[in-house]
This record gives C-alpha cells, structure tokens and sequence, in this order.
C-alpha cells in the first residue's frame, strides 16, 4: 500500500470513531441512554462520574467531535490547509492526554472512578485513545 493510500486510510479510521462518538453524542441528546439502563448508569460507565447527559452538555460534544471528524478526514485527503492540520494535531494531543490519563488510572497513579468505567478504562477507553492518538499524530505530521 503506498503512502497516499494509507494516510487516507489512516484518516478514514480516525474520523470514523470520532464521527461515532458524536452522533453517540447526538443519541444521548434525546434522552435516551443506551446502552445504559439510565442517565446515571450511562454517566458512571462513560465517565466514572454522576454528570448530566442533557442536551446542552452533549450537544457541543457532539458539534466538537463531528467537526473534528471532518477536519481529520479533510487533511487525509490533503484538503483543509493548516486548518485541518491543526486540529488533526489536536485531535492527536487530545487522545494521547485522554490515553495517558487512563495508564495513569490503571497503574493507580490517579484516583480512578470505582464502577464499569474501571474496566471500560482498561478493556476499550485507554487502548482506542492511544491508538488512535497515535494515528492522528502521524497523519498530523504530513504536509
């Protein structure tokens, strides 16, 4: 596979998870919670925390992360200019912050959330996070 064809696959994956964690975003927007039985259940899983999952909190995550996605994919594609690029690099610095974090639940260097969200943490959060963050930071790098 040459160069071209893998920063494009590359992007397509990043942009792929992103675009589904914001319209998962745009779902838990409704009310609805699944695959949590409640808002609670979902909040403690998601986050390790009570938080309000109301439209007015997930609604700009969701804005945040679809635009993101478009931006990732844009810059795979060698459109968007620095734009894209740039939030590429965030996107990058975002996920590796996200992933170290979760190492640092892991390794019980950071208070971390009693609950499902301990094993979520280490099972899927913090492997995607660094894996993906990973990917980002190399398809930032290209011009």
């Amino acid at each position: 596979m040459d160069e071209t064809a893998r920063r494009r696959r590359t992007g397509v994956v990043v942009a792929a998870v992103l675009a589904a964690d914001g319209l998962a975003h745009l779902y838990w927007a409704t009310g609805l919670t699944w695959p949590a039985a409640s808002e609670r259940a979902l909040s403690l899983a998601v986050i390790g925390l009570e938080v309000s999952f109301a439209p007015r909190v997930v609604l700009p995550l969701a804005a945040l992360t679809l635009t993101a996605a478009g931006a990732v994919l844009a810059h795979a594609h060698g459109r968007g200019g620095r734009p894209a690029r740039l939030v590429t690099g965030a996107v990058a610095g975002g996920l590796m912050v996200r992933g170290l974090a979760g190492l640092g639940w892991a390794a019980g260097l950071l208070d971390s959330p009693a609950g499902p969200f301990r094993a979520l943490n280490l099972a899927l959060y913090t492997p995607v996070c660094l894996g993906l963050g990973w990917a980002a930071a190399r398809l930032a790098r290209v011009r």
